[in-house]
């Protein structure tokens, strides 16, 4: 029966009422009891710091039973702690983006291209899922997977678009293997006829990216009766997971979810979850902002309940104002794409980061992190509140067991 452990005081002395805790990214934060707020910055020192990606020999991480809160377990004491082993070797940040250098990758960037990520890499017997995969970033990302030899199954809500998408690929590789099944995440049972014709194919499933988005819609419901941008951002994507979950354990899958840096400006949170857009107060680029927090949340919910099964979840920012069609909605955000476009990144070096996290063995046992440029990146606190991303779980599954009764 192992004990719990008391919490031990760090090497530098916090004022009374704070604590200091570790990201699941590494970073060091400090947070005020008493204001119940958050920061990266010693209250104090002004510092910013983070610990090593390795715990000591003899410890090992895991959550408490109700899976809210990260427990240090060491194996030799039998003892666990909620405090992190690693505090007391702690090391200053000084970069700008608060991530240490020695976690980056140091030959990729913001100028990389799907080609410098798989430079020599084979993914012939590779299968791999994409959503979205007939425009911008979606069709960016199959195409590179599938000149590299992956079998890609283009999950797309266009049949001729998607085919358009496929011969076009086609005319650089003739032999790519490319297969189109119709999946439009605005019906949930289009979601289920998509996972259960791929089932039916008796396919592994290596690699899946649900990159698939809208922007910019005014305030519409689904056929199934929830706000557009939410069911086609976040809840088509969840359901698609949850559809697929025993392949995606039997496969030990690469799970990567094309999330924005739009999720730090969200506001939702644990006192709003459920409260639903409505014609009165719907922002078009708030709702979006918050999709794609949902997309991080729910990278953290699932890397937890399937991390333990070898399945690997990840989420990744693209790139700002990339043409990826979402501005297709509203002429506005249309003009500005074309102004600022010789400045910013193309759809194939958006889609870099995307297949960084796709196909790279060194993060191959590393989940629940966030990706920018090809470099690990820390997300708002927001996006790694568990509590958060359990009830947007529980919220998402009501909504769909409402919908789909044998869900």
């Amino acid at each position: 029966m192992n004990s719990l452990l008391p919490d031990t005081d760090s090497e530098d002395e916090l004022p009374q009422g704070w604590e200091q805790k570790v990201s699941l990214t590494n970073r060091i934060y400090y947070l005020n009891t008493k204001t119940k707020t958050t920061q990266w910055n010693h209250p104090i020192s002004g510092k910013r710091k983070a610990v090593s990606g390795k715990l000591p020999e003899g410890w090992q991480r895991k959550f408490d039973d109700d899976g809210n809160h990260v427990l240090y377990y060491n194996i030799n004491s039998d003892q666990s702690t909620y405090t992190d082993p690693r505090l007391g070797s702690a090391f200053e940040v000084k970069d700008n983006r608060g991530i240490p250098a020695m976690l980056r990758n140091k030959e990729l960037g913001p100028n990389s291209t799907t080609e410098d990520v798989l430079e020599n890499v084979d993914l012939n017997g590779k299968v791999a899922i994409v959503t979205g995969a007939n425009c911008g970033i979606g069709f960016e990302t199959a195409k590179s997977l599938a000149l590299h030899g992956a079998h890609v199954i283009m999950a797309c809500r266009d049949s001729s678009k998607a085919h358009q998408a496929i011969n076009k690929i086609r005319s650089f590789k003739e032999e790519a293997k490319l297969t189109f099944l119709k999946c439009d995440l605005a019906s949930l049972s289009s979601v289920k006829q998509c996972c259960d014709l791929f089932l039916k194919m008796n396919l592994k499933l290596n690699i899946l990216i649900l990159n698939a988005a809208i922007n910019a819609l005014p305030y519409l419901l689904t056929e199934d009766g929830f706000e557009t941008t939410f069911q086609v951002n976040h809840l088509g994507h969840f359901y698609m997971v949850r559809l697929l979950e025993k392949k995606l354990i039997e496969s030990s899958t690469r799970i990567v979810f094309v999330s924005s840096e739009s999720h730090r400006f969200s506001t939702l949170n644990k006192e709003n979850i459920d409260q639903d857009w409505s014609p009165s107060n719907f922002i078009s680029f708030m709702a979006y902002n918050d999709s794609k927090l949902c997309n991080i949340l729910t990278t953290q919910y699932l890397n937890r309940r399937l991390g333990k099964q070898n399945v690997t979840v990840l989420s990744c920012h693209p790139g700002n104002l990339v043409n990826t069609y979402l501005q297709r909605y509203w002429w506005p955000l249309r003009l500005l794409y074309f102004l600022v476009s010789p400045f910013t990144k193309s759809a194939n070096q958006g889609a870099a980061t995307v297949v960084f996290c796709s196909v790279t063995d060194e993060i191959s046992d590393i989940g629940g992190l966030y990706f920018n440029n090809c470099q690990e990146c820390e997300p708002s606190l927001k996006a790694q509140d568990l509590e958060l991303a359990d009830l947007l779980a529980d919220k998402s599954n009501r909504m769909i067991e409402s919908v789909m009764m044998n869900f």
